[in-house]
């Protein structure tokens, strides 16, 4: 009886840090990773490539989303949308968030360093970058674009860990995730305008309006299609690639067609649910092409 309670009570924890972190979003990150390393490798890495990278990523993320919750914990109390969260609701204490961030940060560091060199030296530098995000609504309304910047590390890591050599087309690549990311982060920042205003935290929304946050969201998702289809010429990718961002396209554009600030669910099909599919067609066509088609 005193094992399955322990169980339980692992397994409950284990659930309120992957919600936490918001696990269900590495979607967001991990295909375009897996399209740079298949570039990079010119076909499928090895084994030890994508384990220790798919470790670096995951430790990564879950330990800048875990940091970002933790500064974020007092503005999240005092809003309504956030308030329900773990810290707010004292569902998980502080010293064990802080823990998990020291882990997965350190778990990040030895698969880094299980990587090549680069990726070892590079990594001091990448926590600091994914860590300071946090700060960045407190002072700027660039905050969605360093949100889309610190994510686009992950396709430009993927490609470093393969190759240990800086190159353009892994920039053209966390260009387009910085874009998307930000576009898509604009929009889930429009429900709240108010409450930004209110308390003195930098959004785009919040400076510009909500109907000019949107045009910009368009703005920069179409440049993100622009940039993939440069990559279509650039690489001389196959029609099977074009097929993939067309339906990306059109999803992007059903994406702002539904957007409503009011209705939350609404927006986080917007928000998130389109955005988690539209990476996954982009990945599996660029995959069908480059090892079927092209």
């Amino acid at each position: 009886m005193v094992i399955l309670n322990a169980f339980k009570t692992t397994a409950l924890k284990l659930k309120m840090f992957s919600e936490l972190v918001m696990f269900s979003h590495t979607l967001f990150s991990l295909p375009f990773a897996i399209i740079s390393m298949v570039w990079a490798a010119g076909g499928w890495p090895s084994g030890h490539m994508m384990l220790w990278g798919l470790i670096a990523l995951i430790g990564a993320r879950n330990g800048a989303n875990a940091f970002n919750r933790l500064v974020d914990r007092t503005f999240d109390k005092q809003n309504p949308r956030t308030a329900h969260r773990h810290l707010p609701q004292r569902l998980l204490a502080e010293k064990e968030v802080i823990l998990f961030i020291v882990i997965n940060y350190a778990l990040f560091i030895v698969a880094a360093g299980m990587l090549n060199l680069l990726c070892l030296l590079l990594s001091p530098v990448a926590i600091v970058l994914i860590s300071t995000y946090s700060y960045t609504k407190r002072f700027t309304f660039l905050s969605h674009l360093y949100l889309g910047f610190v994510i686009a590390s992950a396709p430009i890591g993927a490609w470093f860990a393969v190759t240990g050599n800086i190159a353009f087309t892994p920039f053209v690549i966390g260009t387009v995730v910085m874009l998307w990311i930000a576009g898509f982060d604009i929009i889930y920042g429009t429900q709240d305008i108010d409450f930004d205003r209110r308390h003195g935290l930098w959004s785009i929304p919040s400076f510009f309006g909500l109907e000019n946050a949107l045009r910009i969201s368009k703005g920069l998702h179409f440049i993100m299609i622009l940039l993939l289809l440069f990559l279509y010429l650039w690489r001389d990718l196959g029609w099977m690639y074009l097929v993939g961002i067309g339906i990306a396209t059109l999803l992007l554009m059903a994406e702002h067609k539904i957007i409503k600030p009011s209705n939350r669910k609404l927006m986080k099909v917007a928000s998130y649910n389109l955005n988690q599919v539209i990476s996954m067609v982009i990945l599996l066509c660029t995959l069908i092409d480059y090892f079927y088609v092209n």
